[in-house]
This record gives C-alpha cells, structure tokens and sequence, in this order.
C-alpha cells in the first residue's frame, strides 16, 4: 500500500501545487494600487487614491494629466473591457471568437463605424484631441510597463491586449449611440409586416404615442407589394447588428428647484437603464485638476465623466430616442451591381475591401460599399442578398443614413468636457450646442438655484414630400426622401426653470403639440413618467432619502391597466382559485417576493404570443420578443374586444378576446406550476425574474457562466420607475423566462447645497478583474437600490504616478 500512499500524497502535493500558482496568477492579475511608478506620457504627477469601494479620485495638475489617469485607472481595472469595446468598434469580434462573431463583424464593417470615427478623428477639435490623447496614453502607459497578468479572459481566449487610439474612443461613443437608437430595425419590422397586413392593422401593432393619431403617410403596403419586396433585404443584418433600440433601454431623470427641497437647494436624480453587463458599463470616478473637479460615471474608453457633479453643477441624461436613422432601397442597375440609380441617374457604389481575421480559420476579405445616403447595410449578408432577382443579380440593396455617422459628429467628448467644466445652467446649455449623437434628454442643476432641460443633437428634417415619415424604408432614387437640414441646434427642445419648480424625463414626449419640429414618432408610453408626477407631488419637500424612494418604486402602472382584465379570467386549473387570492390583494407592485407579479407577467407573455404570434408568423414573433413586448398592442386589442387579432387564424374556430385571456390563464398556470410548484402562495417573483449582468463571451459558455456573470433577483418590470426590462424570448443559452437584463445601470442623487449628500451605485463593482473582490462587491446593495458617497470618502489606497 506503500505506492497508494505515495501517489495520494503526490495528488495531494499536486492539487497544492496548482492552487499556488493559481493564486499566484490570480494575484498577478489585480493592479498596484499602492506606491509608486514611473511612466511614459505624463507632464507632471499623478495621485490615484482609491476609496474602500475602489473608487477612485485622480489628483492632477493639469485636465489632461487628469484624463491620462483615468486611462491608467480604466487600464488597470476595466482591460478586458476595453479590448471589447475596442473590438465592436473595429469589428474584431472574430479575430477573438472565432466564427460565430464573423457575421457581427460583416455587419460592424458594412455600417462602418471605425472608418467613421477615423473620419472624426480627422476633424477633431485641439481640445478634443488632447483630452483623446493624454487618455489613450494612459491606458498605453498601464499596458507598456505596468501589466504583470493578463486578465483571465485574455489566457483563456488566447490575446494580448492591444494599444489603444483616439479612434477606437470615438468608434465607442459612436456604438453607445447604436446602442440608445434603434429606428431602422423598426423601419424593416413595419415593411415586413407591411406583406401580411394593411397599413391600419401595423398601426395597432405599432401603436402611436397615447392620445396622438397615427402618422399619416402613403400606402407603404401598396408602394411595396408593388415594388415586389419579399421582405428578405435586410433580413441578415437585423440577425447579425448588434443590439439597439431595445425597449426598456431608456432612463430616469429628474430635477427639483429650492422650492421643492428640504434644503432650498436643487436635487437632481438619475438612473440610465442600459444593457447589464459584468463589469456595469460604467465606472465611478473623480477628477481633481485645478479649475477641473468633477465625480460620476465615466465609461471606459472615454476620458471624461459622462453624468456627474462639479463644484457647480449636476446633471442627468435620458435617451430622447429621435429618429436619427433612415433606411433606402437602392435600386441597382440590371447587370452591374457596382451602381444604382440616382435622382440624376446611374452612380457608382464607394467601395470599400475589408480583410476580417478570424480566429482558427483563414481571414475573409469582404466588400462593403456606399451609397450617397450612407453605408449599404444589406452588404452585411454578403452583396448578392437581395429583394428580387435571381441569387446573384439582386434588384436592390439597403442603406442607411444616420446622424451619427456624419464625419462631424464627434463631438461627444467637447461637449463632455463642456460639462465637466460647466459653472452655470447657462454655461452647460452652451456647451451642449455642438453635440450631435446621440441626442439626450438632459437635466441640469447649478448651486445658484437654477433647473433646466436641453435636449441636444442633431435630428434631421424631410421635407414636405416625405410622405413615409421615416416610418419604413424610402426610395434612394427619389430626391423627395432625401434629408433637407436639421433642426437648428437652438431649437432642439428645453425647459427652463419652470414655474412648477421641476422637471422630469422618461422617455415620454418631451415636447407639446406646438413644437415646430418632428422629432420621433416612437416615444415610450409615459407610464414611468406618471408614476415620477405622483411621487414628487407626494412629498412637498423632498430630500435626498425622498428621491432615493423614487428609485426604490416598484408599482406599475400597466400592471394596473391589465389587472382588472385577469382577475375576470376564468380557468378550470387546480390553482386558478389560489391564484386568483393572490391577485385580490395586488395592488401592481412587481415585488421581488409576491407571487402575484409572476402571475401576471406570465399570464401577459401567453396573451401576447396567442394574440399576435399567427398574425405575424412564428419566425417574425420570435424575432421581435428581443426588442419587443407589444404591451401598447395589447392593451389595445382588449380595450376594443378586437376580434380580428384575438381570433387564432391557425384554427377553423373563431376565437374571443375572453377566450384568449381565459385559455393564456390556464396555460400560465400550467407553466408556473411547473416551474414553481403546486404552493401558489410560495410563488415568487424575484425566483424567475432575475438581474442578470452578462459577461462578454463566457455568459455563453454555461461552464464558466456562473463565474463571469453577475445575478440578483429583483422586482420591478418594464414600466415601473425601478426598471427591470420583462422580456417575453426565453434566453438563448438557458432557455429561462424572464430574466431582467436590461435595468438602471446607475443611479444617482446629486445634492447641489451640500455635495458631501450626493449618491451614487452601478451594478456590478469597479473591477472587471473576477479574481477581485471589487468585481461584484455592489450586487446585492445596487439589487436594493442602496448608494454610496460621489464626495469625500477616505482614501484607502494611494498610488502615484511620475514622469518617466
């Protein structure tokens, strides 16, 4: 037994062994945050002191010294971040993860968002190329001398982490810009559906903003039946885009003057409800230079505080959602697809080759081309794909033109600094004048007493021969559908110090009927937005512990709407009677713990898919579940007992609406007896609805998922002020309903009379490190809307950078 002994001991001595090194690499992994070190690219020192939370506060003597520490912070906590980031922007997805992102990348390289930014960089301000450069050189300083191990995703995936350029920040700014806009896939949705139903029919589906008529327009169902669409053209770039315009990716914010205050002084609170992800897409910051101190949200691969505080002023932003992206066919010409036709005639494509290397196979060139509208989207699927035609001889392809894109629309980073240097109302207002993507809704406070909002960006003008509206795809080769302007950057919507004594967005129309200018037929339904009014008028004088219930709210007001149609079902299930008790005493708070929120949200996701899933199609439903809840539909269809979309056009039956919400209530029950257990009353929200922070690329990979993600069960749903975004597809990898992925990403209360008062959380931790404590230490208080100091915590950890 000698051997068996020995070989025990040398597993043992083994397993050690490999734990060792294991910690070894894992402690090479976390940053110096301590002492000293000397680097390249800096004029004069800087102190990086970080807080028990790691936040950090980067002492500097000059803006761009400052900026420069903040590339080192984001480099030493947020690499794998910014290699990300890095990578969407250049569409270098498949270069990392091999072929399942070469499609991602096709798309990224047809939009052409680094050739844009490029184009930026070219016109960028000296101000802005400063600030870009001293925080390039930062993250470079980190990665040239700094570095011991490379974060695990880089060991498991094979990479070094690559230097970092200007142009890779404004391909980002460019990205979240994807990210808050979403208007051409609502284009294609609407002329895809425009092949199955009349133009009145989409209306009920894509219903107007409450109150408001639909927009009147041409008969794109008759423009395109004509036109022979067989709704494929674009078809691959909505499967392949990445995420945008997703509902429920909006914000809250709101702003009280003195007279609404405990303190006489403005409150200002915000929560920008964007993808979850590990790490939060934010990172908690201050920046102290002289005539430069501000704290807030910074996002890695930007050098400035993007929502925060100075010594002067607060400010909050929400996503206006302008429509900012118009969809053209282009027509090609018969037999040469390298041109299309023009109001002034034939013109030939910009092409443009793009090499795209991916991993373990060999690299694929692909050509991607423009039109005079702007980048021809439709080459995502390869330049054959097509609307009519044979394989290879397609009649058109689509392009898209978006504000965005436009070779002076990076101008993200002046405005920021504008912001972060603001000493006034006014002076913030000036600044915004040059922004231009993406447009947002913001809300300012100064210390002098003053509240306003400004809306900023540019939104395009169509002239009066527009008769689509932007609603669906134009025609390229009719000058009538060309952009003719922009609103006049002194004319985008505002509000200042008004009588009321605050201010609040979510999303709503921010403008009324007299507003001269169209900005977006798709505004959000004002549930949050009502729930906000009621809330403020609550309280006479509100605090800072009084906006931090705000946040906390979890009743919805379209539960309310719904409610009273589910308590009137009537099912034969064993626990019909059980559930029905729960639902008595629901009063729409989506609370974590009750039972009744899930009752209702799964008795909404069966209504929904039996009401619209046949009309549309399986393939289409499924599709939209991603971006779509098809809430305002529904509530539509019960409000007018409408037999045609209640009635199952699969069967020889005609079905009713009292049929379907009956039939939806069994089958929902039916579901969460399965899933939850035959105990109704031990029925919980929060055990199906979870936060779910997704980490880019292991949530995929089930093995290391649970390492890399991030989780909270949480209350809340789309339309309460505690957003947590109910999605109706089952996740892709798990197959789970309801998971909340999308949500308040920050939040924070801003105290203009005493800034030792003002709050701020996001919602993973300040590390992106998985071997750091920091990289989930703000879960569970973010899950209970708790905060943390923006000022004046002690610091913990110093360390300070020298020229070399």
């Amino acid at each position: 037994m000698k051997w068996l002994k020995r070989g025990a001991l040398g597993l043992v001595i083994g397993l050690l062994l490999a734990a060792a090194l294991l910690g070894l690499y894992a402690w090479g992994t976390l940053p110096q945050v301590d002492g000293g070190q000397r680097v390249d690219g800096l004029r004069g020192e800087v102190r990086i002191e970080r807080d028990a939370q790691g936040v950090p506060t980067i002492h500097a003597a000059s803006r761009e010294d400052a900026m420069f520490g903040l590339g080192f912070a984001h480099a030493q906590d947020r690499l794998w971040q910014l290699e990300t980031h890095r990578r969407i922007g250049a569409g270098q997805l498949a270069e990392a993860f091999g072929e399942p992102a070469l499609e991602t990348d096709r798309f990224l390289r047809a939009l052409g968002v680094r050739r844009a930014a490029q184009a930026q960089w070219e016109r960028a301000s000296p101000a802005a190329r400063a600030a870009l450069e001293a925080y390039s050189a930062g993250i470079n300083a980190w990665l040239a001398g700094s570095l011991k191990a490379r974060p695990p995703e880089f060991v498991l995936l094979g990479l070094q982490p690559q230097r970092w350029t200007p142009v890779d920040s404004l391909a980002w700014a460019t990205m979240m810009a994807w990210d808050l806009g979403g208007n051409w896939s609502t284009e294609l949705l609407r002329m895809r559906l425009s092949l199955k139903m009349p133009v009145e029919r989409i209306n009920e589906l894509l219903p107007p903003y409450p109150g408001e008529p639909p927009l009147a327009t041409a008969d794109y169902a008759a423009l395109f039946r004509g036109l022979k669409v067989d709704g494929t053209l674009g078809r691959q770039a909505l499967l392949t885009a990445p995420e945008s315009g997703v509902e429920g990716v909006g914000s809250n914010n709101w702003v009280l003057a003195g007279s609404h205050t405990e303190s006489g002084k403005p409150l200002l609170a915000n929560d920008p409800h964007l993808k979850l992800s590990a790490p939060s897409l934010w990172y908690l910051a201050r920046l102290d230079a002289p005539g430069f101190h501000v704290a807030g949200a910074t996002m890695p691969g930007l050098p400035i505080v993007v929502l925060g505080q100075n010594d002067h002023i607060a400010w909050g932003f929400t996503n206006t959602a302008p429509d900012v992206q118009d969809l053209y066919l282009e027509r090609l010409r018969p037999g040469d697809p390298t041109q299309y036709q023009t109001p002034d005639g034939w013109a030939a494509f910009e092409r443009t080759t793009e090499v795209i290397q991916v991993k373990g196979h060999p690299d694929v060139t692909v050509t991607v081309r423009s039109s005079r509208q702007g980048p021809v989207i439709s080459d995502a699927g390869g330049p054959t794909e097509g609307l009519t035609g044979a394989p290879n001889a397609p009649a058109y392809a689509l392009a898209m033109r978006w504000t965005a894109l436009d070779a002076d629309a990076g101008t993200a980073v002046d405005a920021g600094i504008g912001f972060n240097s603001a000493r006034s109302v006014d002076e913030f207002i000036a600044a915004s004048a040059g922004y231009i993507a993406p447009m947002q809704s913001m809300v300012v406070a100064d210390t002098q007493g003053r509240i306003a909002m400004v809306a900023p960006g540019r939104v395009p003008v169509r002239g009066p021969g527009h008769d689509l509206k932007g609603l669906v795809p134009a025609l390229g080769w009719e000058a009538r559908y060309d952009w003719v302007g922009s609103v006049p950057a002194g004319e985008t919507p505002r509000e200042i110090d008004p009588a009321r004594g605050w201010i609040a967005t979510a999303n709503q129309r921010i403008v009324g009927p007299d507003y001269p200018h169209f900005l977006t037929s798709e505004w959000a339904v004002p549930y949050r937005q009502q729930r906000i009014e009621q809330l403020l008028a609550a309280t006479p004088k509100h605090s800072i512990a009084s906006l931090r219930a705000i946040q906390r709210d979890q009743l919805s007001l379209a539960a309310l709407k719904l409610l009273p149609v589910l308590k009137r079902a009537v099912s034969p299930h064993p626990l019909a009677a059980a559930a029905q008790r729960e639902l008595a005493s629901f009063d729409g708070t989506m609370a974590a713990d009750r039972a009744a929120p899930l009752i209702l949200s799964a008795w909404v996701r069966q209504l929904t898919q039996a009401v619209f899933s046949d009309e549309l199609g399986a393939a289409l439903y499924e599709r939209q579940l991603g971006s779509r809840s098809f809430r305002e539909a529904l509530e539509g269809v019960l409000a007018r007992q409408d037999g045609w979309w209640c009635d199952d056009k699969a069967t020889p039956v005609v079905e009713t609406c009292a049929q379907q919400v009956d039939a939806a209530f069994t089958r929902a029950l039916d579901e969460l007896q399965q899933s939850q257990g035959s105990d109704v009353a031990s029925w919980q929200w929060g055990r199906a609805h979870q936060a779910r922070a997704e980490h880019r690329p292991f949530s995929k990979v089930k093995a290391l998922a649970r390492w890399f993600e991030l989780r909270a069960p949480v209350g809340g749903d789309t339309y309460t002020v505690n957003v947590s975004r109910v999605g109706l597809r089952p996740d892709a990898t798990t197959g789970e309903l309801y998971l909340a992925e999308h949500g308040p990403s920050l939040r924070a209360l801003y105290d203009l009379g005493d800034p030792a008062r003002s709050r701020f959380m996001q919602s993973s931790g300040q590390s992106g490190i998985v071997f750091s404590p920091l990289y989930r230490s703000f879960v569970e208080r973010w899950a209970k809307v708790d905060d943390v100091p923006v000022w004046g915590t002690p610091a913990e950890h110093v360390l300070v950078l020298s020229p070399r």
